[in-house]
């Protein structure tokens, strides 16, 4: 009897996560079978998954793009912007949190405390003197206003990595020193290697981040040819127009394959990155 009533409380529970699971996927499952009906059915079958017909054409006329720019030029865009952004952001906050958590400075309390207080500030607040600062600097219609501004560190990364570079034992440091190396020599061959997990952590989020971004790139980009996919996928609703939704639906099935394939391959190190237990000396 015991046994059974295991069994039945190990089945409820299974059944249980499965269905809050399906509930959490329904929507990734609904755009990819939309993105495979005919676009008449696509809201008036909206219940059902199944299409009464496969319409492959939609990705076909959906890669086509726009004034002339296939969606291969939105890709392209987007991973050139994510690419560059998320080497600047990871690189520049690992070297900000080195110099936070091991180098002694004047006022260091001071600077961490107001990079910290960054964390806290909406980003509705920064937008305007952004655009100013950047409108003067003549970025306008560039990638520059949406990459440059990574190279100067993000906070949560920084308090981040920060944390795992505390794990590690000063011991190894002063070792290091003794056997004469730099600052910068115990930061790449010492503590690098054993904050990988936070660097992979970081370097996820901002992928997920930058890939996602939607308000910068409006912001800063008034050409076709320089949208990411997030701003192309706009195009496809045109009020003058029948809306092409299966196109659409079909383009941003597309941009998800990325974002899966990433969490797919580095999934174990979000877990590790995120856990601080860190090193025992």
């Amino acid at each position: 009897m015991p046994y059974t009533n295991k069994r039945l409380k190990s089945v409820l529970y299974h059944l249980f996560v499965g269905g809050m699971a399906f509930v959490m996927l329904y929507p990734i499952i609904w755009l990819a079978a939309s993105s495979l009906k005919p676009n008449s059915e696509i809201f008036s079958t909206a219940y059902s998954l199944i299409p009464s017909s496969l319409e492959f054409n939609n990705y076909v006329t959906g890669w086509k793009g726009f004034a002339g720019n296939t969606f291969a030029t939105f890709f392209k865009n987007s991973f050139i912007i994510v690419i560059f952004a998320t080497i600047g952001a990871v690189a520049s906050s690992a070297l900000v949190a080195y110099g936070l958590a091991r180098i002694p400075f004047k006022g260091k309390a001071f600077w961490f405390g107001c990079v910290m207080m960054t964390m806290m500030l909406p980003h509705d607040v920064t937008v305007i003197p952004q655009y100013v600062m950047f409108a003067k600097l003549q970025w306008l219609s560039s990638f520059k206003p949406i990459i440059v501004p990574a190279f100067f560190g993000m906070p949560f990364f920084i308090f981040l990595i920060m944390q795992f570079i505390r794990t590690v034992p000063q011991e190894m440091d002063e070792a290091a020193k003794m056997d004469g190396c730099s600052k910068y020599s115990i930061f790449f061959r010492i503590i690098m290697p054993l904050i990988m997990p936070a660097l992979v952590t970081s370097t996820i989020f901002s992928f997920y981040w930058r890939w996602d971004d939607f308000i910068n790139p409006l912001l800063y980009l008034n050409k076709p040819s320089l949208y990411p996919v997030s701003l192309a996928l706009k195009l496809f609703l045109d009020g003058d127009s029948l809306n092409n939704w299966g196109g659409m639906f079909a383009m941003a099935t597309l941009s998800l394959v990325p974002i899966v394939l990433i969490f797919f391959i580095f999934q174990k190190f979000i877990v590790e990155g995120i856990s601080t237990s860190g090193l025992k000396g």
